[in-house]
């Protein structure tokens, strides 16, 4: 596997767009993924029980399992606009359909950005002309950048694997710095790939690969309502059709966890107001639900994020959300790390190492390890620290 440029327009037959249609003051604000044939597709969306519209149309719209095109608008959020709601994204859809000549039930609605809001949906059909007539491969960037909203830069990934002596390749895009929580967040992420693969093994690689990477990543501890996870795989690398189980289908999957584990962290990275990147690891579960437990509960901690913004090794604050996670600990055995220091030796915290563990924390990468010693389960959280910057941001976001 290596990685490539060109992220959602770098598989065959992907061409892609960013314009500016004035949903937003300033900046690029609309988005379109397009593919040159039909391709399987398949999603993962919020768990909110209060889903926006788009989340909604584009759910009934993949039940076929096809689509053609992705269109996403930043800068308001479709939702919470009651029977107008659903009007204005099925509007969306019709309106790439009648520029782009394709079925509006192949294309896939998304939106981010604020809540409760009436959409402009007339100002995205003005707009729809030209962001199908700038579709090009050189537009995933344009496209990358329509989708944020409090992003600070544009996530971008893709890679090349070969499969049955084919050369397969993977692509993303996804914004998200906010309302990131489990089970996805105010995060959008839309891949390709020109793999010729079985849908039910479609679903069941994204569903897999989200799993471990976009529901490990966490910002603010909240979740939103527009959550959405798109993949379009429309078969022109002819490979031989990938199915699960296959030798094939692993290769996907682990190519597909690479992108997507790159961009959650991208995610985490961007968050708003962060100095400093975290990564939790916990080791040595007796299970992987009670690691993934352990590793969210940490990077939930509001204690733990300030503890690192403000350089402070504190071992109380770690071990404490450990403990509050519900996972049991056998104190003894318990081991604490940080950026590679052990900070806590079988339940015993060394004291004598803080000055030490607190100069690590200047750095911009900090990686928290918890070995619980109990099991061979591991998992791998992401988030960033909490700031003054993170209220400024959101105490003005309107």
């Amino acid at each position: 596997m290596k990685t490539i440029k060109g992220s959602v327009t770098a598989p065959e037959g992907f061409l892609a767009s960013g314009i500016k249609s004035g949903i937003k003051k300033k900046g690029l604000d609309l988005c379109l993924i397009y593919s040159s044939v039909p391709a399987h597709a398949a999603a993962v969306f919020t768990k909110n029980t209060v889903k926006a519209a788009p989340v909604l149309l584009s759910a009934g719209n993949l039940k076929d399992g096809w689509a053609q095109a992705i269109i996403a608008n930043s800068g308001n959020a479709n939702c919470l606009n009651g029977k107008n709601g659903m009007k204005w994204a099925v509007r969306m859809a019709d309106a790439v359909s009648a520029n782009a000549w394709i079925d509006a039930q192949d294309v896939l609605v998304a939106s981010t950005g604020i809540i409760g809001k009436p959409l402009p949906v007339e100002k995205i059909e003005a707009a729809a002309p030209a962001l199908v007539k700038g579709l090009s491969k050189a537009g995933e960037l344009t496209a990358a950048k329509a989708i944020m909203t409090t992003d600070l830069v544009p996530k971008r990934m893709a890679v090349a694997v070969k499969i049955g002596g084919k050369t397969v390749k993977i692509g993303g895009i996804a914004k998200g710095s906010g309302m990131i929580s489990p089970n996805m967040a105010t995060l959008l992420c839309f891949i390709t790939t020109d793999a010729d693969i079985d849908v039910k093994a479609l679903k069941s690689s994204l569903k897999d690969s989200v799993e471990d990477s976009l529901n490990m990543v966490t910002v603010d501890g909240d979740m939103s309502t527009n959550d959405t996870v798109f993949i379009m795989a429309n078969g022109l690398a002819a490979n031989a059709k990938i199915k699960s189980g296959s030798t094939g289908y692993k290769v996907f999957c682990s190519a597909l966890k690479y992108v997507v584990v790159y961009l959650a962290k991208e995610i985490a990275r961007d968050g708003e107001g962060a100095s400093k990147f975290i990564e939790v690891q916990v080791k040595g579960a007796k299970s992987k639900a009670d690691a993934k437990k352990m590793a969210m509960e940490i990077t939930n901690s509001s204690l733990v994020k300030t503890a690192i913004a403000g350089e402070d090794p504190n071992t109380g604050r770690i071990a404490s959300s450990a403990g509050a996670s519900g996972v049991k600990i056998d104190e003894s055995k318990l081991d604490i790390y940080l950026n590679g220091i052990k900070i806590v030796s079988g339940g015993n915290a060394n004291f004598g190492l803080r000055p030490k563990a607190q100069k690590s924390l200047k750095k911009k990468k900090v990686v928290i390890t918890v070995n619980l010693k109990s099991g061979k389960y591991s998992a791998t959280a992401w988030t960033c620290d909490l700031t003054e910057g993170y209220i400024k941001i959101n105490a003005r976001y309107n």
